[in-house]
């Protein structure tokens, strides 16, 4: 039982990245995904799918849409949604532009909470949305890999279209 004790305790003390370094981690994965965004076509960013995916556009939405609500359930514990919403079945304006500029507002929201989030709450347990029960930094890992494997889907589209993508790695 002792054994056990040590490395709970170990588990919860030792940290393996710093708060500032997973926020410029996400960070640099929404630079990445921006850059998709900005290598869409504007016709195509709105109407292009294979095999039934979603569009782009939707897709996008929907990293917007988890990403906002995600940070402020992260900082408040506030899981609700409150008109006006923005959600990830929340229309894409229509432009591209326009989407970019959400984007980007969405980044700066992240950047303005982040550092109210105590280094605490990372380890806490709660139900992001009301049904998604896991541990904070549980709940940042899922908001990043779901962020990957739409821009993922992006990549695939660019490459169908002809379009040579950002390079993987160049999230700066």
């Amino acid at each position: 039982m002792e054994t056990n004790n040590i490395a709970n305790e170990i588990a919860t003390t030792t940290s393996v990245i710093s708060s500032e370094a997973l926020l410029a981690h996400w960070q640099g994965h929404r630079k990445l995904s921006r850059k998709v965004i900005e290598a869409f076509p504007e016709d195509q960013f709105y109407t292009y799918s294979i095999g039934g995916m979603r569009t782009f556009a939707q897709l996008t939405m929907e990293m917007i849409g988890l990403a906002a609500p995600g940070i402020r359930g992260v900082v408040f514990g506030d899981w609700t949604f409150t008109e006006p919403v923005l959600d990830s079945s929340t229309p894409a304006p229509a432009t591209k532009a326009e989407v970019l500029n959400l984007w980007d507002l969405v980044t700066e929201y992240i950047d303005h909470l982040w550092p109210q989030i105590p280094a605490q709450r990372f380890q806490e347990t709660e139900a992001a949305f009301g049904q998604y029960e896991n541990t904070i930094i549980g709940t940042i890992l899922y908001l990043i890999d779901n962020e990957i494997h739409h821009r993922a889907q992006g990549y695939v589209y660019l490459r169908a279209l002809g379009i040579e993508p950002p390079f993987f790695w160049d999230r700066y």
